[in-house]
This record gives C-alpha cells, sequence and structure tokens, in this order.
C-alpha cells in the first residue's frame, strides 16, 4: 500500500490504510497523505437515537451519486462496554451501495470514546479526502449529549431532528443545537413536526430548517440544495487547535497502558499513592522533569 495507489483511488489500498488507521498504525502514512487533502466536503451527521440519521445517509448518497460524485461514509457504531465489539449495523443497512466502487463504507467503533466519535475519525476523514472522495459523511452513533463532537472533524454539522421528543426543543441539550449549520426535521410526516419547525426557529437559531421523510426520499433534494448553498468553509486555524490538543491528548494516552492505569487507579482508591505523584512520574518518564510543571 502506497500514497500513489491511495490518491489514484486503488480501494484495496485504500481499505488496507482504513485498517492501520483504526489502529492507530497510520501517523507516518497520514503525514504524506495530508499534502493531497482539503478538497473533500465532509459532512457530520448527528442527532439523538432514532432520528433516522442512517436512512438520511443512505438517501443522501443516492442522491449524490445521481449528480457524479463519489462518496465515503464513515459510520460510527456503539461499543459493547464488556466486549469492545461494534454493531455494524449500517453497513447492512447500506448494501445497496456495495456494489458501487464509487461508494466507500466503513464502519468504525467508538470502543469507549466519548462525543459517538472513534478516536481516530478526524484521520479517518482525512485519509478518505485524500483518496479523492467528493463527499466525505460523518454518521454519529447518536449517543445523545455528547454528539458536539462532531463539530471538532466535520466543517459542516447537520443535526438530524424528529417530532414528538417531549417539550421538543426544550428537551434538546443546548449544545448538539448550537453546532448544527443546518437542522433536519426527518420523519416530517408525523404529528408535531410542523410545532417543532417553528419552536426551531423561534429558539434564537437562524439556522436553516428542511423537513424530510427519508424513509420515502422525500426532502432529499432539498437538503442537499440546502447543503450546497452553506458556506463551504475549511477547519479554521481555531478548530485545528481543538482538532491538534485532541490528538496530543490521544497520543498521550495511548503511551499509558490500560494495564499501568488500572494499577494506579487501584493504588490511588485505596489511598495507597496520591494522583499527582502519579501522574508527574508519567510525565517524567516520557518527557522529562521540565515538563512537570
Amino acid at each position: 500500500m502506497t500514497v500513489e495507489e491511495i490518491v489514484s483511488g486503488n480501494r484495496l489500498a485504500l481499505a488496507r490504510a482504513a485498517t492501520r488507521v483504526e489502529n492507530r498504525e497510520a501517523d507516518d502514512l497520514l503525514k504524506q497523505l495530508f499534502p493531497h487533502s482539503g478538497r473533500a466536503q465532509v459532512l457530520g451527521i448527528t442527532g439523538p437515537p432514532g432520528a433516522g440519521k442512517s436512512t438520511l445517509v443512505d438517501q443522501l448518497t443516492l442522491g449524490y451519486r445521481a449528480d457524479g460524485k463519489t462518496v465515503a461514509i464513515v459510520a460510527i457504531d456503539p461499543s459493547s462496554p464488556f466486549s469492545g465489539g461494534a454493531i455494524l449495523g449500517d453497513r447492512i443497512r447500506m448494501l445497496r451501495h456495495h456494489d458501487d466502487p464509487e461508494v466507500f463504507i466503513r464502519s468504525m467503533a467508538t470502543r469507549g470514546t466519548l462525543g459517538g466519535l472513534a478516536a481516530a475519525t478526524s484521520d479517518m476523514a482525512l485519509l478518505l479526502d485524500a483518496a479523492g472522495f467528493d463527499i466525505v459523511i460523518i454518521e454519529t452513533v447518536g449517543v445523545g449529549q455528547d454528539e458536539v463532537e462532531i463539530a471538532r472533524i466535520a466543517p459542516v454539522s447537520v443535526v438530524v431532528l424528529v417530532p414528538g421528543m417531549g417539550d421538543d426543543v426544550q428537551a434538546i441539550k443546548a449544545g448538539l443545537l448550537e453546532i448544527a449549520d443546518l437542522f433536519v426535521i426527518n420523519k416530517a410526516d408525523q404529528d408535531g413536526a410542523e410545532r417543532l419547525e417553528r419552536e426551531l426557529h423561534q429558539a434564537e437559531f437562524s439556522t436553516p430548517v428542511v423537513k424530510t421523510v427519508a424513509s420515502e426520499g422525500r426532502g432529499i433534494d432539498e437538503l442537499r440544495a440546502a447543503i450546497a448553498a452553506l458556506p463551504q468553509r475549511k477547519l479554521t486555524a481555531e478548530r485545528w487547535k481543538r482538532r491538534l490538543a485532541e490528538m496530543i491528548r490521544e497520543r498521550l494516552m495511548e503511551r499509558l497502558s490500560l494495564k499501568e492505569l488500572d494499577s494506579a487507579a487501584e493504588e490511588v482508591s485505596q489511598r495507597r499513592r496520591d494522583p499527582y505523584s502519579i501522574v508527574h512520574e508519567f510525565i517524567d518518564r516520557h518527557f522529562g522533569e521540565r515538563l512537570r510543571d
């Protein structure tokens, strides 16, 4: 697998590279791919469980393919807290795209990562961008209140809502609303859709609202038009600052084995050691005493 193979569209090389990204073994490859990135439109699709995000992504993909655009989908799946395994349901739901060489679908397990995103999601988006896809869609787990993490990765965040969410807007975590570049009211044929739309408009958000019935393909053309009308932002320096900070934290945590962390946690919980000494020892061991303070 080489950079040239990935950039030229070799799907086998891309799949192997994606596995390396998931295993956090691709930093050297990503360094070389970075200059080839920055051209794809990266969309984050997020929202509460049951909002129909996967069906919406499926229909969006059909629409983009009809326009002749290539599409890559990163479907973030929940991990079992016991086995670490993921329910890769999105791959099953999107089987209609399986034989389309211009659609690439990758399911990733969160493996306990907060925010509904796998730790390597931003790297995966970069890989798919560099591989030449026109559209990269990241669909989050739908765990609820931590979905705002998508804003760190995707320049465009689409928040999917459905009618009948109790007190509707009042029931939704404010942060989820604040990251939205576009609201989608899916299942808009159900009672309460008009009310939800009014509440979104009255909640001091100037964010566009599109209504869809994704299961029937209704409103998908309007949704794609609304996405196309959004400012085509690139990741700003401020967003890169947040992402770099997150990358540094992740890399540091990877150097601390879970066994070592478990042992340290046991010692602190039993009051045999204090947490500050443990943290300082870790920093000294890996970076030298000058970084301790």
